[in-house]
C-alpha cells in the first residue's frame, strides 16, 4: 500500500474583494520531503502557505496535515482552526520577534503560553534549539542586538520549538542582505537533511535545485507546473515557467 501523504491540499479558492488569488490549488507532500513554491509576485504562493495554518481562510477547499483535516465551506470553527494551526509552524518574511523579550524568551513563548508545557522542560529544549541554529551564545540578548540573519535563525528555532508536523517558510531570506542569506539557507538545508517536512515559498532557485523534492510553479492563482526540480527548473514544459525562470536567473 502507498503511504498516505502528510499534507493534502485540495481545491483551494480564495478571493480578496474582486481579486481571485487562488483558483483551485492542489498540493500534496509526503512526510520528510521539501516542497518549494515559486512564481511571480501575486501568484498566490503566500496565500497557499497561510491557508495551511489558518492565517487565511479560503472560501472553498480542504487542507489536511497529518490526522487533522479542515474544510473551508462552511467556514471552520475556532476549535478546528486551532487543531490545524497546531500541526504547523511558520517562519515569516519579517522576523516577527517580540523586541521586549530575550532571544530565549521568544523561543519559549509559544510552547509555554500556547501549548502550556512546563517552563523548565521548554527552556532546556529551547537552549538546545538555539545551539542547533548556532545562536546559543545569544540566548539572553534581545532581537535589536542581532543581525537580520541571526533574527531569522531565532525565528526558525521558535518554529521548531512548537514541535510541528510541518514547517512553513514564507520567503525567509527576502528581507535579508545578500551576505546573510547563506546562513539562513544553511539552517534550512540542515533541517531538510534531518527529515523535516517543509513547504517553502522562495525565489532562491539554487536552494530549490539542491534541496527540493518537488517544485510547484504558480501563476495567476493556479499551479501551472509541478514536478522534481530537475524537470521544473531544468527543463520546464510550460512557456510561462521558462519565461519566469529566465527573468529571475539572467544577470542584470
Amino acid at each position: 500500500m502507498t503511504e498516505q501523504p502528510l499534507v493534502e491540499v485540495a481545491g483551494l479558492h480564495k478571493r480578496f474583494g474582486d481579486l481571485e488569488v487562488l483558483k483551485g490549488v492542489d498540493v500534496t507532500a509526503a512526510s520528510g520531503t521539501v516542497t518549494v513554491l515559486i512564481g511571480p509576485s501575486g501568484s498566490g504562493k503566500t496565500t497557499v502557505l497561510r491557508s495551511l495554518n489558518g492565517l487565511e481562510l479560503p472560501e472553498t477547499g480542504t487542507v489536511r496535515i497529518g490526522d487533522v483535516s479542515v474544510g473551508f465551506d462552511p467556514r471552520p470553527g475556532k476549535r478546528e482552526l486551532s487543531r490545524l494551526r497546531g500541526q504547523s509552524a511558520m517562519v515569516f518574511q519579517a522576523h516577527n520577534l517580540f523586541p521586549h523579550l530575550s532571544v530565549l524568551e521568544n523561543v519559549m513563548l509559544g510552547p509555554t503560553v500556547v501549548q502550556r508545557r512546563p517552563a523548565a522542560e521548554v527552556r532546556t529544549e529551547a537552549l538546545g534549539l538555539l545551539e542547533r541554529v548556532g545562536l546559543a551564545s545569544k540566548a539572553e540578548q534581545h532581537p535589536f542586538q542581532l543581525s537580520g540573519g541571526q533574527q531569522q535563525r531565532v525565528g526558525i528555532a521558535r518554529a521548531l520549538a512548537q514541535r510541528p508536523e510541518l514547517m512553513l517558510f514564507d520567503e525567509p531570506t527576502s528581507a535579508l542582505d545578500p551576505e546573510l542569506v547563506g546562513e539562513v539557507l544553511g539552517v534550512m538545508k540542515d533541517l531538510a537533511g534531518e527529515g523535516w517536512t517543509m513547504l517553502v515559498v522562495t525565489h532562491e532557485i539554487r536552494f530549490a535545485q539542491a534541496v527540493a523534492d518537488q517544485v510547484l510553479f504558480l501563476d495567476g492563482g493556479v499551479v501551472l507546473e509541478q514536478g522534481p526540480p530537475a524537470q521544473v527548473l531544468g527543463d520546464p514544459v510550460q512557456e510561462r515557467t521558462r519565461t519566469f525562470l529566465k527573468r529571475i536567473l539572467e544577470p542584470i
